[in-house]
């Protein structure tokens, strides 16, 4: 039976009386492994099925180094965890071009990791896999019920923590942790958005792709009543203004805006496009100068902000281009705002084996 991984991640054979969840759960947790959950023994048959999905790309080629243990991910170390989550072949591209974003350095792995913030990599798939593999973006698209979102939010913490050093305490700093933690992955809603998809509108232009965004947990903001999207985008900008999240203090942090089919409609139908909303937000989701000053001994300003005087107002990121707009979820009026950790920037890549 195929086991984990060692520091240098490569394969380890273990032996196993049987592949009863009961026996490899203990097993796993004897040396250190897991997430607490129910594992799918990664036998060499279900690895081989995973690989299979690749197209007789190398199993064995690094296709990322992951912070903070430098752990090398090879397509075949990918394939483990995959089978160790539940996922089904058809989710091994998602997972391996979403290993490789994970890899970039604009997204800081090493600090999302080391942080006491309880920061989790949502995953996001876009376009033509989306569909062919299973993925939910409809209704309750963040929740559970869905073996693609599931089990492939999953297997990318599994990477995290066995390919990546990613375990509490040594690896993972977060001070209380947090449900993303477990799997944290949704499909955007191509299909209900006014605007067409959102990873052509970030610079990727392909059939199908993924975003890697490095943040919080997501914050509902619900209006069922109004009739004109200013009165909607106020509501979220107010969601965007909390001393609290890790973003408050720092000039470059991103903002996800994941909106509802009817909230993104209704903005649409009044002639806003997604760089409307964005712009709309940055300028509604603003502060006094002074009392962020007041609020934070460490500000990581950009000079221009350093220069404003205490009764002007500051938005709570820098540029329009931070706040990123996608539609997500089904029928219901609620949105939901995701502050990145900070330090980190998102990534989006094409789907590619």
């Amino acid at each position: 039976m195929m086991g984990s991984m060692t520091g240098n991640a490569l394969p380890l054979q273990l032996d196993v009386a049987d592949d009863d969840p009961d026996t490899l759960l203990a097993v796993y947790a004897e040396h250190g492994w897991g997430d607490g959950l129910p594992l799918i023994a990664p036998t060499e048959e279900r690895v081989q099925t995973m690989l299979a999905a690749l197209g007789g790309t190398d199993p064995d080629e690094v296709v990322a180094v992951l912070a903070p243990r430098l752990g090398e991910a090879t397509r075949r170390m990918i394939a483990v965890n995959a089978v160790l989550a539940g996922c089904e072949p058809q989710h091994m591209p998602v997972l391996v071009t979403a290993v490789r974003a994970l890899a970039a350095p604009a997204l800081n792995l090493r600090g999302v990791n080391a942080t006491t913030h309880p920061v989790a990599p949502l995953l996001v798939v876009h376009g033509e896999v989306a569909s062919s593999a299973g993925y939910n973006a409809g209704l309750g698209a963040f929740g559970p019920g869905n073996r693609a979102n599931a089990t492939t939010g999953r297997a990318l913490r599994l990477i995290l923590l066995h390919i990546a050093g990613a375990m509490p305490g040594p690896g993972d700093a977060s001070t209380q942790g947090g449900p993303a933690k477990y799997s944290y992955c949704v499909a955007e809603n191509t299909e209900e958005s006014p605007w067409g998809g959102y990873a052509h509108d970030a610079g990727v232009v392909t059939p199908s792709a993924v975003t890697l965004h490095c943040g919080e947990a997501p914050h509902n903001v619900h209006d069922m009543e109004s009739d004109n999207p200013a009165a909607v985008f106020d509501k979220i900008a107010s969601a965007m203004t909390s001393w609290g999240q890790n973003n408050a203090p720092i000039s470059q942090g991103e903002y996800f805006v994941a909106l509802c089919p009817e909230h993104a409609s209704l903005a649409a139908d009044a002639g806003w496009s997604r760089r409307d909303v964005a712009s709309y937000l940055f300028n509604r989701a603003t502060v006094r100068v002074g009392d962020a000053r007041g609020a934070f001994d460490l500000l990581a300003w950009a000079p221009w902000q350093q220069c404003l005087g205490d009764d002007d107002r500051i938005s709570m990121t820098e540029h329009p281009d931070n706040i990123k707009v996608l539609v997500v979820g089904g029928a219901g009026k609620h949105s939901s705002v995701i502050p990145s950790w900070g330090m980190t920037k998102s990534v989006t890549m094409a789907v590619e084996n």
